[in-house]
């Protein structure tokens, strides 16, 4: 997940995650619930967010906009839903705190 960062793919599914690391859908399933207490969804928005945070220190000169889109998210509400689930914070609330 951290070297060919598939995370990054805003039409990314575990049917093409499974695909790409050649085990069954469920099995992935199995694996990703197990070992992370977390769904699918929820286990890839945590590499997904990780990125935005380290974009969003790191680069400050890209909206938060350009962020969202550059770390897979597709939608703004989601995106936001996510960051603060992870974090605590929005988006904006996280850079102003890095400052």
């Amino acid at each position: 997940m951290e070297t060919e960062k598939p995370y990054l793919d805003d039409k990314l599914t575990l049917q093409k995650l499974a695909g790409h690391v050649h085990l069954p859908e469920k099995q992935l399933s199995l694996l990703i619930n197990q070992h992370t207490r977390r769904h699918f969804f929820d286990f890839i928005n945590e590499f997904r967010i990780n990125d935005a945070k380290t974009l969003l220190r790191e680069q400050p000169q890209l909206t938060v906009l350009e962020v969202l889109y550059d770390v897979g998210f597709n939608s703004k509400s989601s995106f936001y839903t996510a960051f603060k689930k992870e974090t605590s914070l929005t988006p904006t609330e996280y850079r102003k705190s890095m400052v």
